[in-house]
């Protein structure tokens, strides 16, 4: 039977071997990505070719999996005030309403996901504006060209090659950049600069050799474990945080956890904390999982979220039900945003490696695609 092994993450030999495809010296990289990839997507010439063109009449960001949240980190730090619809979609069918007046950027890390190539094609039918993003020479890239659209190539950083789940930052920069040239949202070379800093900073933070009490990565990675971890956002930028704790929980560490939003997670999921998995039996001599309340939120909360997060913390622990705060730390958006990514990205290692499980690996989602394929 796995356990989680809380001693296996102070003990530098152990991680080195419980890690052997090196997921945390990729996550180490998002600094770096940060940069190089706003760089080449500057040296593309896309911010002119797109103010040109001018504003379409909505974004439509396609992807799956990984490449996907990248949509709802777009969406999130341009912010509600956006004067245009930001949709993502994970499937391989656009929406009906989607046509001519609308842009569609496909996103996938290695250029092959058979979905967003399907949406791509779909995209040049309707006479849709397109813009791709990912490696180049790849089918993607080879469907822009045909198109005549622009493609944004996913800058290879050394250590995050062949890790698309740690390559966040290379897939989500060069659409940052795209928006910026339709006015959407104002990321320049300061905010840039302020987020690859902050990504550093958690790197040194979260670093191997921090033990575990002074380390925010495997202190989250202790508080995953053995629990059943519910991850709510309180606010449309801190939820994009939180489904990326819950996505790299699973794809990482192969372990569930339950997602949601506020306010809607108030009108579902809190009924959970009156259920039996909410109860821990103290004199029980075998540990079982219950309920943890993961509760992220940002330092620019509307005053409605800010006290339905509150009412909903001190509801869980009016039950007995724990709880764990985490706050966005920056200025801007995207800085607030990748300070929450970057803690989420290394906590979901810390806990694959406590659990004895090589977190690179995704072999349940490899054999599936093998099978779609026959």
């Amino acid at each position: 039977m796995i356990s989680f092994e809380p001693e296996r993450l102070d003990n530098p030999g152990y991680l080195l071997e419980g890690d052997p495809s090196g997921m945390l010296p990729a996550v180490a990289t998002s600094g770096a990505q940060v940069r190089a990839s706003h760089r080449a997507a500057l040296e593309t010439g896309v911010v002119a070719r797109l103010s040109e063109e001018g504003r379409p009449r909505a974004i439509v960001v396609a992807g799956m999996g990984g490449s996907a949240i990248v949509g709802d980190l777009l969406a999130a730090v341009c912010g509600a005030g956006t004067p245009i619809p930001i949709v993502t979609v994970r499937s391989d069918r656009l929406p009906g309403w989607v046509g001519a007046a609308d842009m569609l950027i496909a996103v996938s890390a290695s250029g092959l996901t058979e979905e967003t190539l399907a949406l791509a094609l779909e995209a040049v039918r309707r006479g849709c504006r397109l813009v791709t993003v990912g490696r180049s020479e790849s089918p993607l890239a080879a469907i822009a060209e045909q198109a005549a659209a622009p493609h944004l190539p996913v800058v290879p950083v050394a250590g995050a090659v062949g890790r698309p789940r740690a390559n966040l930052w290379g897939l989500t920069m060069p659409l940052l950049v795209a928006v910026s040239a339709l006015g959407l949202v104002d990321v320049g070379p300061q905010v840039v600069e302020a987020t690859a800093q902050r990504l550093e900073d958690i790197a040194h933070r979260c670093r191997p050799s921090s033990d575990s009490f002074i380390n925010p990565g495997k202190t989250l990675a202790l508080e995953l474990a053995g629990s059943i971890p519910m991850i709510w956002g309180a606010s449309p930028l801190a939820a994009v945080g939180a489904y990326r704790l819950a996505s790299q929980t699973h794809t990482n560490a192969k372990y569930p956890a339950i997602w949601g939003q506020l306010p809607e997670a108030a009108h579902d999921l809190v009924s959970a904390f009156d259920g039996p998995l909410a109860q821990r039996d103290i004199f029980s001599d075998e540990a079982t999982p219950a309920l943890r309340l993961f509760a992220l939120r940002d330092t620019e909360e509307d005053p409605r979220a800010a006290k339905r997060r509150t009412l909903v913390v001190r509801l869980a622990e009016d039950r007995g039900v724990p709880v764990s705060q985490i706050t966005a730390e920056g200025d801007h958006a995207l800085e607030r945003l990748a300070s929450l990514i970057g803690l989420a990205d290394y906590g979901s290692v810390y806990l694959a490696i406590g659990f004895g499980l090589d977190p690179t690996p995704v072999k349940a989602i490899a054999e599936l695609k093998a099978r779609i394929t026959q």
